[in-house]
């Protein structure tokens, strides 16, 4: 136990808990600050640097003075920062686990897929960026040449959320520095300390001074506003909830802001009677509980075929009783905290009302008592198709299944949802696969795969979750513009 706290005051001494701004760490300009703590105990971890309406123009002024010139920078060597960026970033694998599990709360094995994840990212984007192709063609009726190039958007605003500290920061830097754009970075509060590290680490790969700004604040509104209101701001990339983002819809409306939303999601997850059962109880159990099920990705809800539904009912909750909850550094830890009491109870009143409305508890239903913010790992079965919990994104450990007859009728209960990032169908007939993949409006669907991100495929969903896409060779063109210029064509007749 001496040994880990050691361990971790170690690593927190290498954190910086300043403002980033051109290339220097600073305090903010009131001199405020704000706790950052463990979600497994309660307990402070650090005191970061607040930044102000003040301090967030001072990071914007720092981004447009050098966007210029940073957007002049030949594109191989953006990619060797990047490249750079991911050598060091899996270099200092353990350092930024146990950052994110100490921050976060997620175990340390969870925390070690994320960097591998989150690091990929760099190196994706470090190809990318000397692949930004534009065209040059001759115009139909033979009069002129058509040349297509490729800009840098501008100045972006990088607003990231708690759950994925450090994979949603490299997912949206990489681009942006691929693509010759300088950045203002808005962690979130709860989980900030990751993003701090990974800037310094860009700092360290070779990263100029005001291309990348860090400005951590316990207000949110106060760094956003006046940002989106400055007609320098060109981008605004977001990750977090719809209503949020609505509301930054509204923002980035006055001044025309390029936007890249990723919002919130209810994704289902079908299982018809011929799918392989233990196979989609594994699925099952990757795509729910990772990150303890607070990921937009997170299975929401279990749509099972009827035939099958008491079998994989069971099965399903064997597999989450064998969990174990506790702090992410414990070794047998399968199961962390969730990040604060009100998720926590909001998760729970969810499961409350289901039970009320008719659901039964095949295992779990309650808090965790003692220390920190846990809750057991729950399945619920027979769970009403009009239950407040299948309309509702949870972002816990929870699973509730419903059943289902026909094809069309798992197509209909998918729909019934404002939400369309990610879904997830089961089933050994792979036209099957093409037919419902075809009808369901989600922007990510697994087939038989309960986890599907990956750098290089396009990233993103419909409907009110969101717009744009992240990842691939997609979430490069975000950052850019397109130009067109129309040439005489000296030999045109």
């Amino acid at each position: 136990m001496a040994e880990t706290a050691a361990r971790e005051a170690e690593l927190l001494a290498k954190v910086p808990t300043g403002l980033l701004i051109n290339g220097e760490w600073r305090d903010a300009s009131d001199g405020g600050t704000f706790e950052v703590a463990d979600p497994a105990t309660g307990k402070v971890l650090a005191t970061l640097a607040s930044a102000t309406s003040e301090d967030a123009l001072a990071a914007l002024d720092a981004a447009d003075k050098v966007q210029a010139s940073w957007a002049r920078t030949a594109p191989r060597e953006r990619a060797e920062i990047l490249r750079r960026g991911f050598e060091l970033v899996t270099e200092r694998a353990e350092d930024f686990a146990l950052l994110m599990t100490m921050e976060m709360g997620k175990p340390l094995a969870e925390s070690r897929g994320e960097v591998v994840y989150g690091a990929e990212f760099l190196r994706w984007f470090s190809e990318e960026a000397v692949r930004d192709y534009g065209r040059y063609l001759t115009t139909p009726e033979g009069k002129n040449k058509i040349l297509v190039t490729r800009k840098p958007v501008g100045p972006c605003l990088l607003i990231t959320p708690w759950n994925f500290p450090l994979a949603m920061a490299t997912r949206k830097v990489g681009p942006a520095i691929a693509a010759g754009c300088t950045m203002v970075l808005k962690p979130a509060k709860l989980t900030p300390l990751t993003s701090q590290y990974f800037a310094q680490t860009m700092i360290e790969a070779g990263l100029p001074a005001g291309v990348l700004n860090v400005v951590s604040s316990k207000s949110a509104s106060g760094i956003s506003g006046p940002l989106m209101q400055d007609s320098r701001l060109r981008k605004v990339s977001f990750t977090g909830s719809t209503p949020v983002g609505k509301q930054l819809l509204k923002d980035a409306a006055n001044n025309v802001l390029r936007t890249s939303m990723e919002l919130g999601g209810n994704a289902p997850f079908i299982v018809f009677e011929d799918a392989d059962l233990d196979k989609a109880v594994e699925g099952a159990m990757a795509a729910k509980m990772r990150n303890m099920g607070e990921a937009c990705t997170a299975a929401n809800r279990f749509l099972v075929q009827a035939s099958v539904a008491e079998e994989f009912t069971t099965k399903f909750a064997n597999a989450m009783k064998a969990l174990k909850t506790g702090r992410g550094t414990e070794a047998d830890t399968t199961v962390g905290p969730l990040i604060d009491g009100g998720a926590r109870d909001d998760v729970h009143a969810l499961v409350t009302a289901a039970v009320e409305a008719g659901a039964s508890v095949s295992t779990g239903g309650a808090p965790v008592d003692g220390d920190g913010y846990f809750y057991q790992p729950t399945v619920l079965a027979n769970v009403p198709n009009d239950a407040d919990i299948l309309r509702s994104e949870i972002f816990g450990p929870v699973a509730p299944v419903t059943t289902f007859e026909t094809e069309e009728q798992a197509i209909a209960l998918a729909n019934a949802s404002e939400y369309g990032l990610a879904s997830y169908i089961y089933s050994r007939d792979v036209n099957r696969m093409f037919r419902v993949s075809e009808q369901i409006e989600f922007g990510l669907v697994g087939y038989n795969a309960g986890v599907i991100s990956n750098a290089a495929a396009p990233f993103g969903g419909v409907k009110q979750s969101g717009m744009g896409r992240e990842g691939g060779a997609e979430g490069l063109d975000e950052y850019t513009t397109v130009q067109y210029i129309g040439i005489a064509d000296p030999y045109a007749k």
